[in-house]
């Protein structure tokens, strides 16, 4: 399939998922007799969307490649689209330059510094298509970076292709289904990176859960949240994670862990903390989700 013929089924496959969930009786239009689709027709969100249905149909099918913003917000507004998933429709309308596969290297040392002063804060470095890159000794302890697979660390491969996985995440199913989203939101940002391609084709291979959520045509940044896991020595702990931009390093996003302090996840981060600082953590990296 040729890249263009790729980003029209895209596109395609974007707007008709989300045409799909959004109801007619939602804008007043009548329910009369059987319709073929569940949500709103082509022509139906054209008429709501103020563009005729012909112009329609061409974005639909990756032929709208001068579209406007204005088309596209309206488009949007109807489709009740949020921030993230307007840009993702904008990206796929209008994609970018092509993104050069750049092998994985190391963080800079001023980097790693910082993560290992932050000694009671978990914490690591995520590139580009959820490799992880960087750790400190704390984050390494919580999440068990370097027992994972063979290779280097990767956020979907782990989630998607070891089984460990789904007894370490304790919402294995909400952390699969921001993984798939996360990936997807980046997908469309840079549609011609060829690593990312064969991580896609990788893990469509290898895992039908990630088929079917990556059907789903959900998009979502990673900026904060929260995290239930099943440590095999701290026990099960729920922590916020934050996601920073790291400025000077477009391709680098540090993610950091904490607990409400004075809580019992607080406790167990300040004894894993310790355990780390007498131990160097040994041990606990190959136990992480058994």
């Amino acid at each position: 399939m040729s890249s263009s013929a790729g980003r029209a089924s895209e596109i395609g496959a974007f707007l008709r998922a989300r045409r799909d969930a959004v109801r007619p009786e939602e804008f007043g239009l009548p329910v009369l007799g059987r319709r073929r689709v569940p949500g709103l027709r082509r022509e139906e969100l054209a008429q709501l969307a103020g563009v005729s249905p012909d112009y329609y149909v061409r974005l639909e099918q990756g032929r709208g490649r001068n579209v406007s913003d204005s088309v596209l917000d309206a488009v949007a507004q109807v489709l009740r689209l949020s921030e993230v998933e307007r840009e993702h429709l904008r990206n796929l309308a209008r994609p970018g330059e092509a993104v050069p596969s750049r092998p994985l290297r190391p963080v800079r040392s001023g980097l790693q510094v910082l993560l290992d002063m932050m000694a009671t804060v978990p914490a690591f470095v995520m590139g580009r298509r959820m490799d992880v890159v960087a750790w400190n000794g704390l984050g390494d302890a919580v999440n068990g970076f370097t027992g994972w697979s063979a290779g280097p660390p990767n956020v979907a491969r782990w989630t998607f292709l070891d089984p460990r996985a789904r007894s370490f995440y304790l919402d294995w199913e909400t952390v699969a289904g921001e993984t798939v989203a996360y990936l997807r939101l980046y997908a469309g940002r840079h549609p011609s990176d060829p690593a990312l391609a064969a991580l896609l084709g990788d893990l469509s291979l290898r895992s039908p859960e990630f088929v079917r959520l990556w059907a789903g045509q959900r998009v979502k940044e990673k900026t904060f949240g929260a995290k239930l896991l099943r440590h095999p020595i701290a026990g099960e702990l729920e922590l916020a994670f934050e996601t920073l931009a790291l400025p000077g390093e477009p391709d680098l996003l540090l993610v950091t862990y904490t607990a409400v302090p004075g809580s019992a996840d607080a406790e167990k981060l300040q004894l894993l903390a310790s355990w780390v600082q007498t131990t160097g953590g040994r041990g606990v990296l190959g136990l992480v989700g058994e």
